[in-house]
């Protein structure tokens, strides 16, 4: 069971990559794509983040103090639970995306405002699902360098997601400041009366 739950969660995020890998190979022509200097601004973040959470030791032993004293057994289990919800998320997210898709901020050829399935929840759903599933990776850890990787991870995304808000409203002008208007970014708000939009 030890070994069980040692590779539950690397499993996980396995599972989601091959996932994200097959998805990623039906997608349209880009037709504007931000500059590697700007993708390094959010990607090194989230990667810097990642290897705080992923490192069996932290430089320095002043971040690698378990939050919870006590170690509860089933910690790995709640956290796991958490990765697999939030890497769902982030999959259905990319599902409704479909071809609009991409790894980086771009508008593609015949770009679409995808306003339906969790898009109706958040804006970005897929960095919603992610942040989830490295907050899961952090209770699983429960180590204080956990909530510094959220806060380094959240950075980064909040950097992207900036930037994409700009560029589709650039595209989508109104359209898109009355989605920004009714839909919260990142965290879904569950007093808001959801609007179903017409495909």
């Amino acid at each position: 069971m030890d070994a069980l739950h040692a590779n539950l969660i690397p499993a996980l995020w396995l599972l989601w990559l091959v996932y994200w890998f097959i998805a990623g190979r039906n997608v349209k022509a880009t037709r504007r794509h931000e500059s590697l200097a700007s993708r390094a601004g959010h990607i090194v973040p989230v990667i810097v983040g990642a290897m705080f959470l992923w490192l069996p030791r932290f430089p320095g032993d002043f971040l690698d103090g378990r939050i919870l004293s006590e170690l509860n057994a089933n910690l790995n289990l709640v956290g796991a639970g958490i990765v697999a919800a939030g890497l769902a998320f982030s999959a259905w997210a990319r599902v409704h995306l479909g071809r609009n898709w991409s790894g980086t901020v771009t508008l593609k050829q015949d770009h679409e405002l995808v306003r339906d399935g969790p898009y109706r929840y958040v804006r970005h759903p897929i960095y919603t699902g992610l942040l989830l599933a490295f907050i899961g990776c952090a209770v699983a850890r429960n180590e204080w360098r956990g909530v510094l990787a959220i806060a380094i991870i959240y950075a980064g995304f909040w950097r992207k997601l900036k930037l994409e808000e700009r560029w589709m409203t650039e595209q989508f002008g109104d359209e898109y400041r009355r989605y920004i208007a009714e839909v919260p970014a990142l965290v879904p708000n569950p007093f808001r009366t959801v609007r179903t939009v017409a495909p």
